[in-house]
């Protein structure tokens, strides 16, 4: 028998969770992003923890919870965003940002989690991603604290290539659409952005899942090998999807 991941509660689900912790967080702005788990989060009131997100949601919404708090202390993410909050607090030195670029950071969680400790790509080749000298930490006066290191370069085929690492975390936090007791998972449109990718980085991947029901093999997208706890969430909390902006004409 395959073993039942369904727990009863989302303090059950962040069971473990503790001050420094690393996590993997699924989603892209508001799109997909794992809401009763990051309110659980901040609920338990862990600080100085390392996020490995696409972004750090917006002002208010999504990780911006845990960012206003004061709770996070280093973030890897492809970019700032439009998070005033973010913002201030990387000019200001209150927080250490590593900024990668998107297919690398998307890459550098699937090999994590696939066993794959780097790669080499040519994203970044000639910039300062490769030669180092991005900001990591800036000092209050405004001046750079802490710079990012070069990072190795090889040539395969006449083309450059620079050496990036995989990622692993503590655990992460995703949402799904739909998943079953064994934690397979499927997710819907947008939402399968960063989501698989960030489940395959944690030690402890927890999954909050809108519905909880049989899968046919041929619709997971992630197998059940890479989540250990399932969070089944209410209708009430399945349907509330914060929307970043709203277009009209």
């Amino acid at each position: 028998m395959r073993r039942d991941k369904v727990v009863a509660t989302a303090a059950d689900a962040l069971a473990g969770v503790g001050d420094g912790a690393s996590f993997a967080v699924g989603g892209f702005g508001l799109s997909g992003i794992p809401n009763v788990l990051i309110q659980a989060l901040y609920e338990t009131g862990v600080t100085g923890v390392s996020v490995v997100s696409n972004n750090c949601g917006v002002d208010g919404g999504g990780l911006g919870l845990l960012l206003a708090a004061r709770r996070i202390a280093r973030v890897t993410a492809s970019y700032i965003g439009e998070n005033k909050e973010f913002a201030r607090q990387y000019l200001a030195g209150d927080i250490e940002v590593e900024l990668t670029p998107q297919g690398s950071l998307a890459e550098r969680l699937r090999a994590g989690g696939s066993g794959i400790p780097a790669f080499y790509t040519p994203a970044g080749v000639g910039t300062p991603v490769a030669d180092g000298g991005l900001p990591l930490r800036h000092a209050p006066d405004g001046s750079v604290a802490v710079a990012s290191p070069p990072k190795e370069v090889r040539e395969f085929d006449g083309r450059s290539y620079v050496l990036e690492r995989g990622i692993t975390t503590d655990f992460a936090l995703v949402r799904a659409a739909k998943g079953d007791r064994h934690g397979n998972l499927v997710f819907s449109k947008a939402a399968r952005n960063f989501n698989p990718l960030a489940a395959m980085a944690g030690r402890v991947t927890v999954a909050e899942v809108e519905e909880l029901t049989e899968l046919d093999p041929d619709e997971v997208h992630l197998p059940g090998v890479f989540v250990q706890r399932v969070l089944v969430l209410t209708p009430e909390q399945a349907a509330d999807k914060a929307i970043e902006k709203r277009t009209t004409s």
